[in-house]
Formats: C-alpha cells, structure tokens, sequence
C-alpha cells in the first residue's frame, strides 16, 4: 500500500504545506530511475514523488512503439510493485502534458484509473499535470476545468502551470519567452482559484516566478519568490484563509537553498528535479567506461571482459549516485524523516 492512496497523498500535501516542507517530484524514464528515486527516498526517511513526461513514457515504452502513455502505464505498475516493499509513501505523477497531448497522454492515463477502481484497485497515477501555459489564461483554464472535472470523478489531483517556466526540458523549449511570461501575476492565480475551485477536487499550481529548466551558473537567473506570497495573499484575501494553494516549483534543479527555502514559506509543496538526478545517474557510467575503456571491445583475439559490459556493472553504481541526489534533494526540501507511514 505504499503507494498512496488518493487520502493519504491529500494528507502528504497538506502535512508539507503545514510542516513547511516539500516532496522532490523525480522524474523517471526506466525502472532503474524509479528504483533510485525510491531508494533516495527510503534512505532519507521521507514519502516522495515519482512523476513521468510525455517524453519518459514515450522512451520507457521502447523506440519501435514510441506510446507515451503506455511507457508511463508500465513504469507506474513497476512502482506500484515495488514500492509495496518500502516503508514510506509515494505518489505516481505525469509531468508537463501539453495541450495537443491531453487526449493522447493524461485522458487515456485516467481511463487506466477509472478501469483499475472498477475491479477495486487503487488509482494508478494520483496526480497529472497539463501544462496549458503556452495558452492565454482563459483557454488554459477552459481545459484545465475539463480535465479537473475528469480527475474529480477519479479522486485524482490535477496540477496546473500559468506563465512559463523558462529553458528546454523534455522537448519543450521556452527559451525565447519573453521575460513577463517568466512571473505569474496575483491575478493569474486567482483565476485559477476561481476556475478550479468550484469542482471540490484538490489542485496544484505551478506558479512561476523566474523559474528556468536545465543547466545555469547560480545567478544567471533571477527567481523572485515574493511573487509566490503576493500570489497566495490576493487569493487568500479575496477568498479566505483556506483558499491558499498548493504551489509546485518547476525547473528546481541548480537553484538557490535560499530561494528553495523562501519558498516554503509561501506554499510550495513540490519541487520538481529532473536535470541534476540525469547528470548524477549518467556521471558513474561515464567513469566506469572511463576505468575500463581497454576491457570493453574485442580487439583482433582478445575478448572484452563481460563483467565490464554487463549492464548492471555500471547501472548499479548510476542507481546509488542518483538515489544520493535524491536524498539531497529531500534534505533541501526538509521532507527528510518526515514519512506518513506507519
């Protein structure tokens, strides 16, 4: 039962919010990713996020098939598996689904849902995020209440993104945005409070507030997580105490711990980390065929070593140095020790 069932991941989101902390949402494109994601957070005590793009699905689901949601339905099973086996809880997440993806991605994710509840079985992923913020925000919104009406039905939690998280990431390149796109206004949020709000589901918003994915030197970019409180205060002000949102921090990875930190005090609940887990799970295999470079080719008679080019002679050391980053990122988050399991 570790993977969450959609009370308890309720319950994560409202002990974070509360105990000012966040979950590192991880994502995943292969059982080996999941399982480090897992491991970290085993070792550091604390329940988790794993969460899977369009693109993971797509990759984990093999390149003669290319099936988004299929890759993200087999990864999601794998988890539910083994995280039976851990002493924490996780929750399973799809990550920036575009509008063109939604009935290719997040609707046919749902009908796996809907099937699994129909033979009893717990939810398969307990949150999605459609990323509608290429859209001006009344389009945006228009799906993102369809598909909050759609997750409702399903005790699923839908996360939405106003603005823009700048860079490239999975595909998906914001690189050229104009600078306002980078901060969310008071009044974008409210409008998503005012949209989503009525259906009587649970929803998260990526507000952004200067956030940017991939690599950056520290200062390049210039997050302003005050825009995270002004947000919070005009919904709050207008709707009362307990209309205060669950906030996601996109592009996480490089950032500041004084921003990471700055956030947690405005709502943030999830923090979203993908480049460094990538860079710390490629930098042991890279070391390894480094090491062994001599033993990994037939030359003329003499044969490569097979226990060099076993993949699990490198897959494993890549799995204990993501699963390090992990337990970083938890520790950053002060999620670290902080299990709901019982």
């Amino acid at each position: 039962m570790p993977v969450a069932t959609p009370e308890i991941y309720r319950k994560m989101l409202k002990a974070a919010r509360d105990g000012r902390y966040a979950y590192p949402a991880i994502n995943v494109t292969s059982t080996e990713t999941a399982n480090a994601a897992l491991k970290g957070f085993a070792d550091a005590g604390s329940d988790g996020i794993i969460q899977v793009s369009t693109g993971g699905g797509e990759f984990a689901s093999g390149l003669h098939i290319k099936d988004m949601a299929l890759g993200a339905i087999t990864i999601a099973e794998h988890v539910h598996r083994v995280a039976d086996r851990y002493n924490l809880y996780v929750a399973l997440h799809t990550d920036h689904c575009q509008p063109k993806k939604v009935d290719s991605f997040i609707r046919p994710l749902i009908a796996e849902t809907a099937r699994r509840r129909s033979g009893g079985l717990t939810n398969l992923f307990q949150s999605h995020m459609y990323d509608g913020s290429e859209l001006p925000l009344e389009d945006n919104m228009k799906i993102a209440a369809e598909l909050m009406k759609e997750c409702v039905d399903n005790e699923i939690i839908l996360e939405v993104e106003t603005g823009v998280v700048g860079g490239e990431e999975d595909g998906i390149d914001h690189s050229d945005s104009p600078a306002e796109k980078l901060y969310t206004t008071p009044e974008d949020m409210l409008g998503v409070y005012e949209t989503l709000h009525p259906f009587g589901g649970t929803f998260m918003l990526a507000a952004t507030f200067g956030n940017v994915h991939g690599i950056y030197k520290p200062g390049n970019v210039k997050l302003r997580p005050k825009i995270l409180k002004e947000g919070q205060a005009a919904v709050v002000a207008k709707h009362g105490p307990e209309a205060a949102m669950y906030l996601v921090f996109h592009g996480g990875s490089g950032s500041e711990l004084a921003d990471i930190h700055e956030t947690l005090e405005y709502g943030v609940i999830k923090m979203n980390v993908d480049t460094d887990t990538q860079y710390h799970f490629t930098q042991p295999i890279k070391e390894h065929m480094i090491a062994n470079r001599e033993e990994l080719t037939h030359r003329g008679d003499q044969m490569a070593n097979k226990k060099k080019f076993d993949p699990r002679s490198y897959l494993k050391k890549a799995e204990e140095s993501m699963a390090a980053r992990v337990l970083t990122a938890c520790k950053d988050l002060k999620s670290d020790g902080k299990t709901l399991f019982k």
